[in-house]
């Protein structure tokens, strides 16, 4: 089970929030709205964005991580990777 079961209702509604910003940016593009209002709302959609991956991320720490972790071995140092990794590419973009 995915360490965000817990909250995937709360994620889904975050995730359709995020989903409505764009169709906004998408009718901001086609009307010729004002570049830096565009610009503006694209940074929201971002922060959105970003926001919904921490906290997938905390929750992978908190419930996938945690568990390979108590269990040991090979596991948790490729949970422990994994994590680094998708924490990188978090940082990148």
């Amino acid at each position: 089970m995915a360490g965000y079961h817990a909250d995937k209702d709360q994620l889904l509604r975050r995730l359709r929030r995020v989903e409505g910003q764009i169709r906004g940016l998408q009718r901001m593009v086609d009307t010729d709205t004002y570049c830096i209002d565009t610009l503006t709302q694209v940074s929201a959609a971002t922060k959105a964005l970003q926001s919904v991956a921490l906290q997938l991320l905390d929750s992978h720490l908190g419930h996938c991580v945690h568990d390979a972790i108590a269990a040991g071995g090979a596991e948790a140092d490729a949970k422990v990777a994994e994590a680094s990794q998708a924490i990188a590419r978090l940082m990148r973009a």
